[in-house]
């Protein structure tokens, strides 16, 4: 440390604290940066491709959910500024963020969560990097255009040092190929990376922790090329202004017969409450309640919180499914016996729900299904692994807790009041079919219900019309290597 060629009782205090507060910023990776990206990437023109999220953003009534999605570089401390970020540039908008990457899980892996994650948080903003096969990248891309309306901003890779053959087919046409297709906003991370290195004589570890993954530098500059691209553009045009549709009450939509009814295609419903009226009312989709609609109901994450690295720290199954219909309900996997061998761990576990009870009895190595045919776990879907040779919490008696849930609600009740420029919302059913639905809402007693609106979401996408793009990835690289050679 520099600070040892000094005699500290020849130095005024101030000094020392200056040369101390320097070291402690130099020492921690701690950095103050600010950058011209319209100078290192000539053709930046952001946020064209957002103008859905940005529309929200300038409002104060709508909550706003962005989703961070990916595998470990999404997991890093940058993801949390770029939040911060949205919230000092937009302060009255009312955001929500959740980071639900899971690290190590390439496009292969995470292909098989991403419906359940989405589902789930319904987001508005989709942040997503993943690494792995390009074609269950696209597959994830498709999932997100046909189960949500959220805007999309793909990033592509940052700069490692590396420039293989298939960086170069990712980077240079299969993202900017995604983004196109999609109409996704592309951040070309790479790009303005490689240029910021250059102009300050970087080397590529020096914004590195490891091999791949960022230091402090590095998360502060992936944080300021985000931000960066999450603006309003008024070249930005919204090409699905329809995914949306609010329907106000006694204006779009009437009160018949004591009943309130209609048609919509979508597979979210919402209902946004009125500061009048206290009545109850029933909810129907397509004449059944949503309780009754095997669709509406998704499972949790095991052990699922936002300190864990899941699966990594929980040994959890990441992926559960189900052959009978499910009802809300909590589970528990106890584990009974445990025989391990230096190749793999195996054990046996009961199964117990809340409403269903006793439900079984399996082991990891083969596929179980539980008696009411409710749960189903595959062998291959046991996670298993865990980080920096930790000790797996798989033992004799340990539990993991996870939910099967209804999106949606049968009865609707007012929701608290979260003041006058916040919408207070229900759902009534998320996770429909995306086709034509007709909502019916009958009130339980007299008095008024309080709902002002109705908002209906339809994602843009059919998946029955969905390909995925015809590409051969070693063929595009032979090509490319001859035109370079030209």
């Amino acid at each position: 440390m520099f600070l040892s060629n000094f005699k500290f009782k020849k130095i005024k205090p101030w000094v020392t604290l200056v040369l101390l507060v320097t070291t402690l910023v130099i020492s921690t990776g701690f950095y103050k940066l600010s950058i011209n990206i319209q100078e290192l990437y000539p053709n930046f023109n952001p946020g064209l491709n957002l103008a859905y999220t940005t529309n929200l953003l300038s409002q104060n009534e709508r909550e706003i959910r962005v989703l961070f999605y990916g595998q470990s570089i999404t997991r890093d401390q940058w993801t949390e500024e770029v939040t911060r970020g949205l919230k000092r540039r937009f302060p009255q908008a009312d955001i929500v963020s959740k980071n639900l990457a899971i690290g190590g899980f390439s496009s292969q892996l995470l292909v098989l969560n991403v419906e359940r994650d989405l589902i789930n948080f319904y987001p508005d903003l989709i942040i997503f990097h993943v690494y792995g096969a390009h074609d269950k990248y696209e597959q994830i891309i498709q999932k997100m255009r046909t189960l949500t309306t959220a805007d999309i901003a793909i990033q592509t890779d940052h700069y490692a040092g590396s420039n293989s053959d298939w960086s170069r087919f990712m980077n240079q046409y299969f993202l900017p190929r995604m983004a196109e297709k999609y109409h996704c906003e592309l951040i070309n991370v790479r790009s303005i990376w490689q240029e910021y290195l250059s102009k300050h004589n970087y080397q590529p570890q020096e914004l590195l922790r490891d091999n791949i993954h960022l230091n402090s530098h590095g998360n502060l500059l992936m944080s300021q090329i985000i931000k960066a691209y999450l603006v309003v553009n008024p070249q930005a045009q919204d090409i699905w202004e329809d995914r949306v549709k609010t329907y106000q009450v006694n204006r779009d939509i009437q009160w018949n017969n004591g009943q309130l009814n209609l048609e919509f295609v979508g597979n979210r419903v919402e209902a946004i409450a009125s500061l009048f009226g206290e009545a109850e009312a029933e909810i129907f989709i397509d004449g059944k309640h949503p309780s009754e609609i095997p669709d509406l109901y998704s499972f949790t994450r095991a052990n699922y919180d936002d300190t864990v690295d899941w699966p990594w720290d929980v040994s959890a199954p990441f992926r559960i499914n189900w052959e009978s219909p499910l009802q809300a309900e909590d589970w528990e996997i106890e584990i009974l016996e445990i025989e391990s061998t230096a190749e793999n761990m195996l054990f046996n576990f009961k199964l117990t729900g809340s409403k269903t009870g006793f439900d079984g009895i399996g082991n990891n190595g083969e596929k179980f299904t539980s008696n009411s045919h409710r749960i189903v776990i595959l062998p291959e879907d046991w996670w298993l692994k865990t980080v920096n040779y930790k000790v797996s919490p798989i033992k004799p008696g340990y539990q993991l807790r996870f939910s099967s849930k209804l999106l949606g609600t049968d009865i609707y009740q007012k929701p608290k009041f979260r003041g006058f420029h916040r919408e207070s919302t229900v759902i009534l059913a998320q996770g429909l079919t995306n086709e034509k639905h007709t909502l019916t809402i009958i009130p339980r007693e007299s008095g008024k219900v309080p709902i002002t609106a109705i908002r209906i979401y339809k994602p843009p996408l059919d998946p029955a019309k969905l390909n995925l793009e015809e590409i051969n990835p070693e063929q595009w690289i032979e090509e490319k290597g001859k035109r370079m050679k030209n």
